[in-house]
């Protein structure tokens, strides 16, 4: 029941408690008939009081209640347009544009970041994907054509919006930088300008690739990336980029590169230098002059403990030792001396143990090579269990240098996510301008997946991102037509503890739930 006020033909207002049933309605209770509004407003009031005291619901039994009650319900339910699985999608949209992204003025570049996110599927696959659970109508040939786009006018836009969010994050400065790459695989041995096959560390070594080389701020954010062909040395990748990103972004010299040994050679080093910029490497102690060598090994190992060596040309060459480092060194060495003593127990090597990979496939072996294990060597390598090195350039305390150097595991991590999480590879997309746009978007999604792993920690949800993002999925919108009026009623259900808990987020926003 209800009360209403009916405008009669004569101008005046009559106030009546009705129900519905069925779709048709009942006068209940007529009280009265005002000459004016303000008398009509007392008449309403009258009315309302009357459906809330005891006496008023007397005239109608509980059974009769009780039918109007899921009469009433029913008739909601029949309205409701739509019910859409959409938790990820609202929560996604917002984190997409507090980081600027909406700064790209095209829908299908949300879409696509925000699918590969909490769904990330093919592109034909995430077309059905956004129907189904956003009811979102996305072409597939618009995606491609997108793509192609994107490829031309936008990836650069993506780049700048991650540095200036990154550097808001930091307080207006990067700090430190790191640098690492990464192999990406296609699933054909076909080969162009850029996909070549060379050395995959993804242990694909048949099919072709392409190298991935990226750039993170502390904490793992993405700054910027870049695709180089499948058969360039990782070592010769560092510099180009270094230097393309500190032009493209305008940046001064208030970063440090921060990278590991394997990336490193004379040449690097020197360009580094020539450059003027500040960083902290991976040093390869083991292949130091004779005299430094020496010099290493002969040091105390405590644990935690650091030593020093000014070099001619203002470098510090740091050295640090661990115990808990050195016995992983010497449990990896006993593991390996172990299989070779099992393998070659007879003395002797035969020619189906010669590794036959590279250039090896043209050896013959015409009789056993006779072999033995060097009980000098392993103990000289010995002497090295539990020593890392490291160089810079910089005036930060050595404690601090290998405390900044640690920190490149999250460029690891950040290829481990995008590649496992994103499912950024196996690609197959087989055109140069393709490969870089689905490069692209999962390097926005990255960015997204950060964010949203930010916005977790600053409200203290005791979750993962993954593990949020599987509640946030949970999460429906139910959309409600109006009968009287035309209008959508729009509700977000938060229905259980897990939506509750991650809440916050969605309030964190701004949006009503």
């Amino acid at each position: 029941m209800f009360v209403r006020k009916k405008t009669n033909r004569s101008g005046t207002i009559s106030v009546v408690v009705v129900s519905k049933t069925q779709g048709r309605f009942t006068e209940v209770k007529k009280f009265g008939v005002a000459k004016s509004a303000e008398d009509a407003d007392v008449l309403f009031q009258k009315a309302q009081l009357w459906l809330r005291t005891h006496d008023g619901q007397q005239e109608f039994d509980f059974d009769d209640r009780r039918g109007k009650e899921l009469e009433e319900t029913a008739r909601v339910v029949d309205n409701m347009e739509s019910v859409l699985i959409n938790g990820t999608q609202l929560l996604l949209n917002q984190v997409y544009d507090s980081i600027g992204f909406n700064r790209i003025p095209d829908e299908i570049l949300r879409h696509l970041v925000i699918a590969r996110v909490s769904q990330p599927k093919s592109k034909l696959a995430t077309v059905d994907y956004i129907k189904s659970y956003y009811d979102e109508d996305v072409d597939l040939n618009h995606i491609y054509r997108y793509m192609d786009k994107l490829y031309n006018t936008q990836m650069e836009l993506a780049q700048q919006i991650s540095v200036e969010h990154t550097r808001r994050i930091f307080g207006g400065k990067i700090g430190l930088m790191f640098y690492d790459v990464t192999t990406l695989y296609f699933e054909t041995a076909e080969t162009d300008v850029l996909r070549e096959p060379g050395f995959s560390k993804d242990g694909k070594t048949a099919e072709s690739q392409v190298v991935l080389g990226l750039l993170v701020s502390e904490g793992g954010y993405p700054l910027s990336y870049s695709l180089f062909n499948g058969s360039q040395y990782e070592g010769f990748t560092m510099i180009p980029m270094i230097d393309d990103f500190k032009q493209r972004f305008t940046l001064g010299d208030d970063f440090v590169v921060v990278a590991d040994s394997g990336l490193m050679n004379k040449n690097n080093v020197r360009l580094l230098q020539e450059a003027g910029y500040k960083y902290i490497l991976g040093a390869r102690i083991k292949s130091e002059a004779a005299s430094i060598k020496d010099w290493i090994t002969s040091q105390e190992k405590a644990d935690h403990a650091c030593y020093e060596h000014k070099r001619e040309n203002g470098e510090r060459l740091i050295v640090s030792y661990s115990e808990k480092r050195a016995g992983k060194d010497a449990y990896n060495r006993e593991r390996g001396i172990a299989r070779l003593r099992k393998a070659y127990k007879s003395g002797h090597i035969t020619k189906q143990q010669v590794n036959k990979r590279g250039y090896n496939k043209f050896l013959e072996i015409s009789k056993d090579i006779e072999v033995f294990i060097n009980e000098q060597k392993i103990a000289d390598d010995s002497k090295w269990d539990g020593l890392k090195g490291y160089i810079t350039n910089t005036d930060l305390e050595a404690e601090r240098v290998i405390a900044e150097y640690h920190g490149l595991w999250v460029v690891e991590r950040a290829f481990r996510v995008s590649k496992g999480t994103l499912e950024m590879r196996p690609m197959f997309h087989f055109t140069e301008r393709r490969i870089e746009a689905h490069v692209c978007i999962c390097f926005i999604a990255y960015k997204v997946y950060k964010e949203l792993e930010r916005l977790i920690a600053i409200n203290k949800i005791g979750m993962s991102v993954d593990k949020m993002l599987d509640a946030a999925k949970t999460i429906t919108t139910i959309r409600i037509k109006m009968p009287e009026n035309g209008t959508y009623f729009t509700k977000n259900l938060f229905l259980t503890e897990k939506h509750l808990a991650i809440k916050p987020l969605f309030d964190l926003t701004g949006n009503d739930f």
